[in-house]
């Protein structure tokens, strides 16, 4: 366990977090998020984004809710993710916990 009794989350994991920050996805629409918002450093296999999401809905961090579709989708209906309170706070622990980082680490290459 990490700071603020939550587990140190991998790259994947903080990115999936931040995307749902800004409200509930689809499976293929969090992926392209945290493709985006990794700048390209993260491009996620499904398999692997899944096994993530079941990781976190198991520590309470994310949930499947319900979401109108707003377009027609052919196939499978979409499984939508949330953020629950627990996530944010585990994504506020580590947001907090990156910046310490980085201002130790700007400080100790003078760039600060």
């Amino acid at each position: 366990m990490g700071n603020g009794g939550h587990d140190t989350l991998s790259n994947l994991e903080y990115h999936v977090l931040l995307a749902l920050a800004g409200g509930a996805l689809y499976g293929y629409a969090l992926k392209e998020a945290v493709v985006e918002e990794s700048g390209g450093a993260l491009t996620p296999r499904a398999g692997s984004l899944y096994r993530v999401l079941a990781r976190m809905m198991s520590r309470g961090y994310v949930e499947e809710v319900d979401r109108q579709r707003d377009e027609p989708h052919p196939g499978l209906e979409r499984r939508y993710y949330d953020l629950r309170p627990r996530g944010r706070q585990a994504l506020e622990v580590e947001t907090g916990r990156l910046r310490s980082a980085t201002a130790l680490a700007e400080q100790r290459l003078g760039l600060a």
